[in-house]
């Protein structure tokens, strides 16, 4: 259940529960998008893709004459066919067309057809010769290989050595995680026509349509002003079409200048899963120092990502990352290096939250691991652990309004009776001896805006026509996150006219240019500050028309209109406030903090490892709420799809030596478990924190679309909870070592680590007081080289164990 917690004022639009402005047209199955626009286009053509079968081979020979001799096939794409750039990436290292393949199911050459079979057909009939290479495939191979591309960042504060010293408790461990598909229900896809004077209008599934216009351009030889690139609505996107899709637009506008005629690009599900990218896996390596009262004094870690074949978005995503370890936490000594791997697999790209999770769960773990150890329960160790006013970050912002971490963690103890359901859990274990329950709480602290400061701004144009009705132009993209449903919301309220009298235009770029992507949960704030910008200037000019006079508002528009005072206006807002040295990791690079706790019961089945997930009260702040509902549901949402990446989404490549070496095994949902309604919270609350609103934001509200995602730690704390349980000492002092994602398997081998009552088994090196580990090089490893071969070693005297994503180390 979920209650809203302010009503708005009467005659105010901004503050009331709405439903998505298209929730009609969703459920009846009448909302458009990109690819069902080519039922209104004559002569499409179809593209599909030539696939390499290898991970890592050069391209010897490509002969399309058998395809071009299939009936029905118009022209096959190649490099030779690329007037502009034969690039599709904006670091410039991603060949549209390459002659060396970097992942297996790279496409390296595209079919057009009269039919998507007929492609399809033509695709299979092309002929190529490829020397298989070398590949590089998971984090292990890529260390030891010293395989990676990029800068190598570090975050440092304090002195690490004096903390490691003055410490009481000194702990040295490795924090894996995997990756996680998208997996938006509209798979990627681009409908390219020409017109008589060769503009190039593209609609795109495109959360970022000003660069999608830019690539397409660079491949053409074009300028920006001669494409323009539409986005009508996405079928989800979380991420994975902020740059994902300009390869696919480009092939379709190359296709469509080249021929002539519309080309539409359309993703199978299976093209879609194996040929995109996907949230980074990570590998940390640690040490961590927590003072007598259980503190966490000082923090050295090592964060190696896998960025995949080319560089994307893979070094914002790890500088998020990299400010984003603290979580929640004052951390006196830290340092922090970072790397991107280089691998032979898809090129991982952006994904909701962006680092941040990956970099948060980092602590989280380090604290549910050692927390036992420590003496005390990790909820005490969190709490103590919280920033307070006038603390900074590792990197150097200040925490405003940290109590509001505390309020949070208050009223959510209050609302979900956490010491009387404590209490019931201790019962319940006492008397089952197969089944465990836990109860878990975590907080997030997580970062708003871009990093790259220029892309914090937005632009809108706002026409009001003759007959009082407005129109609502903005640069944000509609994914379903309710971004359009806010921006109407913002206009009737800037206006002060009802929310009938307001319509929003698909965005696309010859309306509002040079746009940033709708992306780093800041849409609302940028977009939002630009409609209520350009609002503000058709109200000013109005007021000087009305003078006082009180009209109506459709008298008021017509008077105006008489008197040729201008009734549109172009909106612009940047964010005030930030600055950021990307080389030195310093700065103010978010405008504020979003702030949630979430209490996360669950249930352990010991002969399996199968768990369910009892109940979830989650406090989350979203400011003063523009849209309660549609907020009420991105944070539903975010929860569980960051649950979903914890517990079950496991993301498998083909690892062996044969023919398929880096193949995707989890291509579909028959082999990609994602979260359906059996593993939904049985009882699931959620409320808004009160008496936040955020000064300087649009309405005084808050971003709300990555921080609920990091509230899902608690389903996995409490995992590692229930699983200590099954220990001989009842988990009170057992230290758990959980897997990335937890899946029933990596429950069923934690819950026999615990039972095993072995220590050793907890795989932490534990300093004594005062004593600190050898110090590794800058920008090394922060633990024993002999931890890959421990791991090893379990491995071999488990068989069968998947231990590929575990935390482990040296013991």
């Amino acid at each position: 259940m979920s209650e809203l917690s302010r009503r708005p004022a009467e005659g105010v639009v901004v503050g009331r529960a709405l439903p998505h402005e298209s929730a009609g047209l969703h459920v009846t199955g009448h909302a458009l998008y990109t690819d069902d626009l080519v039922a209104a286009c004559a002569d499409v053509l179809h593209a599909h893709p030539v696939p390499a079968p290898h991970a890592h081979a050069r391209v010897l020979r490509l002969d399309a004459a058998r395809a071009l001799a299939v009936s029905g096939v118009v022209r096959v794409l190649t490099a030779a066919d690329v007037p502009g750039t034969n690039d599709s990436g904006v670091k410039h290292d991603e060949p549209l067309f390459p002659d060396t393949v970097m992942f297996h199911g790279q496409a390296v050459a595209w079919v057009l057809g009269e039919s998507l079979e007929a492609a399809r057909l033509g695709a299979a009939a092309v002929q190529v010769d490829y020397e298989p290479l070398p590949a590089v495939l998971t984090l292990a191979e890529a260390i030891e290989a010293g395989s990676y591309q990029g800068g190598r960042p570090t975050v440092e504060r304090g002195d690490v050595e004096r903390g490691f010293a003055e410490a009481a408790h000194v702990f040295s461990g490795v924090t894996e995680m995997a990756g996680q598909e998208h997996f938006y229900l509209e798979t990627h896809a681009s409908l390219a026509v020409v017109d008589e004077a060769g503009q190039v209008f593209v609609q795109c599934s495109t959360q970022h349509p000003t660069e999608t216009q830019e690539i397409v351009a660079h491949v053409l030889g074009l300028r920006s002003h001669e494409v323009t690139v539409q986005c009508l609505r996405m079928g989800g996107g979380f991420g994975g079409k902020e740059m994902q899709p300009h390869g696919y637009a480009a092939v379709a506008a190359l296709g469509a200048v080249l021929t002539g005629r519309p080309v539409r690009v359309r993703l199978t599900r299976q093209q879609d899963v194996t040929m995109t990218g996907k949230r980074h896996g990570f590998h940390a390596e640690w040490r961590a120092g927590f003072d007598a009262e259980g503190r966490l004094l000082a923090l050295d870690a090592t964060l190696t990502s896998d960025g995949g074949w080319s560089l994307d978005l893979s070094e914002p995503v790890l500088a998020r990352a990299l400010c984003h370890v603290d979580n929640a936490y004052w951390l006196p000594h830290v340092r922090l290096h970072g790397r991107v791997a280089h691998t032979h697999k898809t090129s991982q790209t952006a994904f909701r939250g962006f680092g941040g999770p990956q970099g948060m769960l980092v602590v989280e773990d380090v604290i549910g691991r050692c927390a036992p150890l420590v003496g005390l329960d990790a909820r005490e160790v969190r709490r103590r652990s919280f920033y307070v006013d006038g603390q900074e970050t590792p990197y150097g912002q200040p925490v405003r309004h940290a109590e509001r971490l505390a309020a949070a963690w208050r009223q959510l103890h209050d609302e979900a009776d956490v010491e009387r359901r404590l209490e019931e859990v201790a019962a319940f274990n006492a008397t089952h001896a197969h089944t465990k329950r836990a109860l878990a709480l975590t907080p997030v602290k997580f970062g708003i805006s871009f990093n790259f400061t220029a892309f914090n701004q937005g632009g809108a144009l706002v026409h009001v026509y003759k007959d009082g009705s407005v129109l609502v132009n903005h640069g944000g993209t509609e994914m379903g996150q309710g971004l359009h449903t806010k921006m109407l919301q913002v206009a009737a309220t800037a206006l002060g006219v009802p929310l009938e009298l307001v319509r929003l235009a698909p965005t696309r770029t010859d309306k509002v240019p040079n746009t940033s992507a709708t992306a780093a949960s800041a849409g609302a704030d940028l977009n939002g500050g630009a409609v209520k910008d350009a609002c503000e200037q058709i109200l000013r000019r109005l007021a000087e028309v009305d003078a006082g006079r009180g009209l109506p508002w459709h008298d008021l528009v017509q008077a105006a209109y008489f008197a040729r005072v201008q009734l549109w206006a172009a909106g612009f807002y940047r964010t005030e406030g930030l600055h950021w040295d990307s080389t030195a990791m310093r700065g103010h690079p978010f405008k504020y903090f979003a702030y949630g706790v979430c209490a996360a019961e669950v249930e352990v089945d010991g002969f399996t490892g199968a768990h369910r997930t009892r109940r979830v009260d989650i406090v989350h702040d979203v400011g003063d709420s523009l849209s309660p509902l549609v907020d009420l549901g991105q944070v539903e949402g975010g929860f569980v799809q960051g649950a979903g990446w914890l517990t079950l989404e496991d993301l498998r490549w083909d690892t062996s030596e044969g023919p398929q070496r880096g193949r995707l095994s989890t291509q579909a949902a028959s082999t990609y478990k994602l979260p359906s309604f059996s593993e939904m919270p049985v009882d699931f609350r959620v409320s808004l924190l009160q008496h936040a609103r955020e000064d300087g934001a649009v309405y005084g509200s808050k971003a709300v679309g990555e921080p609920p995602l990091m509230l899902a730690f608690a389903v996995r704390e409490a995992l590692r909870d229930a699983a200590a349980a099954f220990a001989p000492d009842g988990g009170g002092g057992t230290s758990v070592d959980l897997a990335s994602p937890a899946t029933p398997e990596s429950v069923f081998w934690a819950v026999e680590d615990a039972r095993s009552g072995d220590p050793d088994r907890a795989r932490l090196v534990r300093g004594a007081p005062g004593v600190v580990p050898d110090q590794p090089a800058p920008g090394e490893p922060a633990l024993h080289p002999r931890s890959e071969q421990v791991q090893r070693d379990l491995l071999a005297h488990e068989p069968g164990r998947d231990g590929s994503r575990s935390a482990q180390v040296e013991a």
